[in-house]
């Protein structure tokens, strides 16, 4: 490769970063980790150059592991062509380190808050069928928080587990950057972002929550439930064991905002879109 071929720059463009995170199943090629560095397999001072193909992720440690010789070129090779959450279909459990007396969730600019109140407090902003797509435990100073998502197949892409993190290898592209979690659906389409804020935030920042041919978009300033025009905004709740309730529930959940007949998605969302941009725009 002659000089006038070598690049200059070590910023990874972002079409190859998002090839990358593709074929590595959007964690660490060696254990799954999804907080990671692209790694050039043969050292970006000897190729200067960014080609998909050429390069991995790997988290910090097997990082420094290889850099500084501990891990062998041929085992981060190995991992590289079956990546660990390729192998799995899913990543490797994330801890999120949420705690505290107190809560706050935002989703679509609408603020939920939460004090301990003892044993048995919780706390459940998003709710379709009785699955709490968006829910907290607390007690004992431990904040808990559960999050739900599927795809437009009801299949399940994410799970936050009493704050253990999954999510499948499925979608197009995920990208955890700091505390902010992207899942997109395609060139430019969010499905859900997430920003974390411990100890004892969390905010639903845009996407849509899908569940049983329910659609709820998520805007950064409201809510639009797209089956029966529903928009939300600038609305709060202090310690309101449910907020936004829709569907049936074997166990009812007093809420704010209740929707028991709310009719099922099936195909053009133009009114509902249309009804949003006449009355709060598209955030």
């Amino acid at each position: 490769m002659s000089e006038s071929e070598k690049l200059t720059s070590r910023t990874i463009p972002l079409p190859v970063q998002r090839e990358v995170r593709q074929r590595c199943g959007f964690g660490c090629v060696i254990c799954g980790m999804p907080l990671y560095e692209y790694e050039h397999l043969e050292g970006w001072a000897n190729v200067h150059r960014h080609v998909a193909d050429e390069i991995t992720l790997l988290c910090d440690q097997h990082h420094r592991e290889k850099t500084s010789g501990l891990l062998p070129l041929q085992a981060v090779r190995a991992a590289n062509s079956a990546p660990f959450n390729l192998k799995e279909g899913v990543s490797k459990p994330f801890a999120l380190h949420f705690s505290g007396a107190e809560a706050l969730v935002t989703v679509g600019g609408n603020v939920f808050t939460c004090t301990d109140q003892g044993y048995g407090t919780a706390m459940v902003p998003v709710s379709v069928d009785g699955i709490p797509l968006i829910g907290l435990v607390m007690a004992d100073g431990h904040l808990l928080l559960n999050v739900v998502a599927f795809n437009e197949f009801n299949e399940q892409i994410l799970h936050i587990k009493n704050n253990q993190l999954y999510y499948s290898t499925s979608p197009w592209d995920i990208q955890l950057v700091g505390t902010r979690l992207t899942i997109r659906e395609a060139h430019g389409k969010i499905l859900i972002e997430l920003q974390f804020s411990p100890p004892n935030e969390i905010h639903v920042l845009r996407g849509r929550l899908l569940c049983n041919g329910v659609e709820v978009l998520i805007r950064p300033t409201h809510i639009l439930v797209t089956n029966n025009s529903c928009l939300i905004s600038g609305c709060s709740a202090v310690n309101c064991y449910g907020g936004l309730i829709i569907g049936p529930h074997t166990r009812p959940i007093p809420g704010f905002f209740a929707m028991g007949g709310v009719p099922r998605y099936l195909g053009n969302r133009s009114d509902a879109l249309e009804f949003e941009r006449e009355h709060a725009g598209n955030g």
